[in-house]
């Protein structure tokens, strides 16, 4: 029989304060029954002799200290997995919220989950096709990576996000590919989006889909992504499944980190966040890769919103430090109009050359991707020139990356959020664009691929 105890001695915030306590352990699960006989949940956060700091993950309106009982449940906060839970929606504590049936759990697990030994981790290197040509082209997502996406307040990362889950596919490979998506402190109107435009495309019936919204308590939106992984970790590594774990927005989870820690009084750090928000990042974002001898593996999209489109902001910077790389959304490509509007010149990703080439993408993928990218930014540096200099101070070959640059933010960028280009469309398309440049400038790519791919009868500008 669980012990009960009627010794809530302070309330602040999501936070409660229990004296007298005995045998009371970090993270154990709590549960709290209020006056009215309402039971809510929460975590210890910390013990000090006997007395124990609760989170409320319900929050902590019309609690009445002295008729409200504890109670601690001598586990951790569990989800409880099962191969039911594709495609179902589910609440930011694994509660469902779309009126199916009750998930009978295979097993329940921790979700603050275990750290991957190093050891044991195998090197991503194998290409994931998500079907928009510059990331698959110029920033190649591969299995097992963590690549963020940066995004700004009022530009379209939720129709990146969903596009990424319809598209994405591990190429050439018959194994099973699943999504799993956690969205922390959207609105309605947002969650909606995505639960219409899953059930639209038939998404859903690959992806597990976790909502955290916007009134819902802030507390909960730091248990969603441990949910999340949770799951994505089940799938993967005991169902053999290729996951993608999507989670927006990372900025909403440091809002709720930094929401609490202001509540226990801890000295703030950067602009106010705790000084443990890059362990507690890492912590999520680490859950991610590959395990040697076993089939499955978590690649990681975290979608965050820098806030003034600050890349400095503790956030994407912290972020950039843990993961490997970022795709940048830009609010100039947005305002013109380009779709998706993502900025190819400072994205990245740091373990693209590990999934393209022979047998995995195409023999000429580096070439073309490395010549792209040089072609873009001289392209850029020319238009820049044009405005101060005016064209007649531009060579031809300044004449041709401009015109390059150009057709590349017109066909290569701005394709839609309902193209689903294959990798040889992206490549194809790539050639066609450098067409545009004289053969003799095209100096990052090999001349048996310029042979094969651009044939001198057809070197447009030269």
């Amino acid at each position: 029989m669980l012990k009960e105890y009627k010794t809530v001695s302070e309330v602040v915030g999501p936070l409660m304060v229990v004296e007298g306590v005995e045998g009371v352990k970090y993270e154990e699960l709590v549960e709290i029954e209020t006056q009215t006989g309402e039971k809510r949940r929460g975590r210890v956060l910390e013990v000090n002799g006997d007395r124990a700091m609760i989170q409320l993950f319900e929050g902590s309106s019309g609690i009445n200290l002295k008729n409200t009982s504890v109670r601690f449940l001598g586990r951790p906060l569990e989800l409880g997995v099962s191969p039911d839970m594709i495609g179902r929606i589910f609440d930011g504590l694994g509660r469902p919220k779309d009126n199916g049936p009750k998930i009978i759990a295979e097993k329940k697990i921790d979700v603050n989950g275990v750290p991957m030994n190093p050891v044991s981790r195998d090197y991503p290197d194998e290409f994931i096709q998500t079907g928009i040509s510059c990331i698959d082209g110029l920033n190649t997502l591969v299995r097992g990576q963590k690549l963020p996406i940066f995004s700004g307040s009022g530009l379209p990362h939720n129709q990146v996000a969903a596009q990424i889950a319809r598209q994405a596919n591990v190429l050439g490979s018959s194994e099973k590919f699943a999504v799993v998506f956690a969205a922390m402190g959207i609105t309605f109107e947002e969650a909606q989006f995505f639960i219409d435009d899953f059930t639209k495309t038939g998404a859903i019936d690959r992806a597990v889909l976790f909502m955290n919204l916007a009134d819902d308590p802030a507390i909960e939106r730091i248990a969603t992504p441990r949910m999340a992984l949770t799951c994505a970790e089940y799938l993967a590594f005991e169902k053999d499944m290729h996951v993608l774990v999507i989670l927006t927005d990372m900025t909403n989870y440091a809002e709720a980190l930094r929401e609490t820690s202001a509540a226990r009084k801890e000295v703030p750090g950067r602009r106010g966040y705790p000084g443990y928000l890059y362990t507690d990042l890492a912590s999520l974002y680490e859950r991610a890769g590959r395990v040697r001898g076993r089939k499955g593996s978590i690649t990681q999209i975290p979608i965050l919103t820098m806030p003034e489109d600050d890349i400095t902001h503790p956030i994407p910077d912290l972020t950039g430090y843990i993961t490997e790389g970022q795709i940048i959304l830009s609010r100039t490509l947005y305002k013109r109009g380009l779709e998706p509007p993502i900025n190819a010149v400072p994205s990245l990703s740091r373990l693209k050359d590990k999934g393209i080439g022979k047998g995995k993408t195409r023999e000429d993928h580096a070439d073309t991707m490395n010549q792209i990218y040089a072609g873009y930014t001289a392209g850029i540096e020319a238009r820049e020139l044009a405005t101060i200099l005016g064209d007649s101070a531009l060579s031809d070959a300044d004449i041709a990356f401009a015109k390059f640059a150009e057709a590349f933010d017109a066909k290569y960028v701005d394709q839609g959020y309902n193209n689903n280009r294959s990798i040889i469309d992206t490549l194809d398309l790539g050639w066609d664009l450098l067409k545009i440049i004289p053969r003799s400038e095209l100096k990052r790519i090999r001349e048996e691929y310029l042979d094969k791919y651009l044939p001198l009868d057809d070197k447009g500008a030269e």
